[in-house]
This record gives structure tokens, C-alpha cells and sequence, in this order.
């Protein structure tokens, strides 16, 4: 089983030593990177002027972490690609990939918050979920097509490339069939650099509703889940086992291609893995589920009319929080109900103390992950 680290960068209140937190952020990457973790995933958000999402690039997050380990692999989620120019996502994913020398994990999003769509991208405006679907979708398309290593074009809905018309005429780039067609313009394009990985990075959407685990099984695209309990998450597990079966041709394993999202802390006591953790948990959830609402937490056929959120109510569905013994059996359960082969601990809460943030992955990675080896001691 692989263990990853889900670090959304938040700092309510630190807004103005943004430097201490990053400094922070580097030392638990370089923590993981010694201590086996498979990967290290960072967010997209922007104009977060509440201090809860900090980094509205991921790709610059990744290319400083990948100077400072070796072995760690480096993911985005999200990036949300429905805010980019496509072509320049490309280029720089292929650099970050070079850069890092094949480490690098794509992660996708469509985008969620208003405020951001429509100051970077308005046709990407989530109120119009078929268009900003459409627009994900050729966007994915289009960084297919640039990581190809070949001349390219492309005609859709919202992109053309090469935007027509261009002549060219150059000594040092003599025009050629594969980029300049018979009236002198540019017809095709290229990314350079290529990425290092090949064909191209691995890709993972952030998916949740039957749509798009069915859209990202068929694409051939990894998927992430997060908030669901267990009895929630095992049909969609199984959704996206059986369709990705039916794209491929090849019976797949229950957990193939998925990653979970966990919120983690660990501390030598139940009740102190309470004090520690629970406002910093409940920040988050009190800013995302003001957007989501509760309904994500349902067990199955379970009617949460009227109930609020709270500490308790996320206990006893989706948190691995207390001691090592107890986190371990939690995770336990999850390799036996779901097969989850890759776990992703989100611990860096907006506004939890980073003393403690790092002796809960201390304890994690000493305690807990052992149990998880393949031939443990």
C-alpha cells in the first residue's frame, strides 16, 4: 500500500508571512521525501484573500519542492485546467517534468468557485456545468495531443491551434510539411520540451459523481476521492472498476487506478488527536461544505435531514484520527472494504500548529506505516 501527503496550503491570519509558511511547506515535503512517502500533492486556488487556500499555481509549488528532494513524486490536485491556456499548461507541465526528472503527477479539476472562474476564465463558469464539462474535456484533449511529441493541431470549441493565419519565414527554421502548409502559414505546432515521462505524466481527475467516474475510467485517467464514508465510497469504487474493465477489454481489481483522501492526525491519545485537530478539521469543512453542503457524507441510505456539522458527525464516517493502533485499523479497513492501494493523509488543516503537524506524520510514518509493509518486520 502507498502513502502520499495531501498538502492544501492554508494560513488564516499569516497572510502577511506568507515565507514561514512555505518554509513549512518544504520541510514536511523534504520530511517525506526521507521518510518513503509516494507523493506529495499541492492545489490550485485563487484570490483567497480568508487565508484558507494559499497557492494559486502548483506547478511553481512542484518546482521548488522538486530542488529540494529526489524521490518524492510530485502531483497537483488540482490543477484546474479549465482556468488555463491549455498550451501553456503543457509547456509548463513537461518543464516541471523535466525538471524533476520523470516525478511529476497530473492531477485535473474542473473548478468549483465562481469567484475564480469568472475572473480567469469565464466560459468556464461552473453555473454552466455542460459547457464547463465540454471545455474540461477538450482541454484534456488538447494536453494529449501537445505531450504527443509530434506536430499537432486542433480545432474545437474553444481552441484553435495554430490560431490561423500565421506566415512564416525564417532562415534558421526552414518551412516544412509537418508545421507550414502550401499558402505559407503555420499548420501545425509543437510543445518543446517534451515530457521526460513517456508517453506523458500519469493523469488523475478529482471525481465524485457517477458522470465523471465513468468520464475519467473511460479517458484512462486516474481518480481521487476524498470525503465519502466507506459504504458510500465502495460503489463508486466499483463503478469506476467496471467501467474502466469495459474501456480496457481487461478485468480490473477493485482499487485499480483510485486514490482516498483522508483527513489524518496522530497523537499518543484519542483525546489529544481530538484537541489537536478539530478546529483546524472543522475549518475546512465549514469553507467547503458551505459550497458542497453535507450530502457527500451520507452513508448509504441514510437520511441527514437537520443534522449539522460537527466533530462527531465527520468521526464516525471519514476520519482516521487518534492513536497509531487506532489510525492503523482504520486504514485496515480500508484495504479490506475498498482494496485502497494509495492513501493520501491530509493533515495541514488551515490554522493547525506545524509542531504538531510534523509529530503527527512522525508518528504515522514510525507506527503506522510499518503495518503496512510488504514484509513488515
Amino acid at each position: 500500500m502507498r502513502f502520499s501527503i495531501f498538502h492544501n496550503i492554508g494560513a488564516p491570519g499569516r497572510l502577511g508571512d506568507v515565507a514561514t509558511v512555505l518554509d513549512e511547506v518544504r520541510e514536511i515535503a523534504t520530511f517525506a521525501d526521507n521518510a518513503g512517502y509516494h507523493s506529495i500533492w499541492y492545489t490550485e486556488h485563487h484570490f483567497g484573500h480568508e487565508g484558507f487556500e494559499l497557492v494559486p499555481n502548483p506547478l511553481m509549488v512542484g518546482a521548488d519542492i522538486a530542488a529540494r528532494t529526489s524521490r518524492i513524486r510530485i502531483g497537483q490536485a488540482a490543477n484546474i485546467v479549465t482556468f488555463w491556456n491549455p498550451m501553456r499548461l503543457a509547456e509548463d507541465i513537461a518543464m516541471l517534468d523535466q525538471l524533476s526528472r520523470g516525478r511529476v503527477e497530473v492531477g485535473v479539476g474542473r473548478g468549483l468557485y465562481g469567484r475564480e472562474a469568472m475572473n480567469l476564465n469565464p466560459l468556464a463558469d461552473p453555473r454552466d456545468q455542460e459547457q464547463n464539462r465540454e471545455l474540461f474535456e477538450e482541454t484534456i484533449d488538447i494536453l494529449r495531443k501537445a505531450w504527443s511529441g509530434d506536430f499537432f493541431s486542433h480545432n474545437g470549441r474553444f481552441h484553435q491551434y495554430p490560431a490561423p493565419g500565421v506566415s512564416w519565414d525564417h532562415p534558421l527554421s526552414p518551412a516544412s510539411p509537418e508545421f507550414v502548409g502550401d499558402d505559407g502559414t503555420i499548420s501545425a505546432m509543437k510543445v518543446v520540451p517534451n515530457t521526460f515521462q513517456d508517453p506523458h505524466p500519469p493523469l488523475s481527475q478529482v471525481i465524485d459523481s457517477p458522470r465523471s467516474i465513468q468520464s475519467a475510467a473511460r479517458a484512462g485517467m486516474n481518480g481521487m476521492f476524498w470525503m465519502p464514508p466507506v459504504s458510500e465510497l465502495k460503489g463508486r469504487f466499483e463503478l469506476y472498476r467496471d467501467t474502466l474493465s469495459e474501456a480496457t477489454g481487461v478485468e480490473q481489481e477493485l482499487g485499480t487506478g483510485l486514490s482516498l483522501v483522508r483527513d489524518v492526525y496522530v497523537a499518543d491519545t484519542m483525546e489529544q488527536a481530538r484537541a489537536d485537530f478539530e478546529e483546524a478539521l472543522l475549518t475546512s469543512y465549514r469553507w467547503v461544505c458551505h459550497w458542497r453542503g453535507l450530502g457527500n457524507m451520507r452513508e448509504v441510505g441514510e437520511d441527514i435531514t437537520g443534522r449539522e456539522l460537527d466533530y462527531d458527525f465527520l468521526a464516525e464516517r471519514n476520519l482516521l484520527v487518534g492513536t497509531p493502533d487506532y489510525v492503523a485499523e482504520k486504514v485496515h479497513e480500508l484495504q479490506q472494504e475498498l482494496n485502497l492501494q494509495d492513501l493520501l493523509l491530509w493533515t495541514t488543516h488551515p490554522g493547525m500548529d506545524h509542531g504538531k503537524v510534523m509529530r503527527s506524520f512522525e508518528l504515522f510514518t514510525e507506527k503506522v506505516m510499518p503495518q503496512f509493509a510488504e514484509n513488515p518486520a
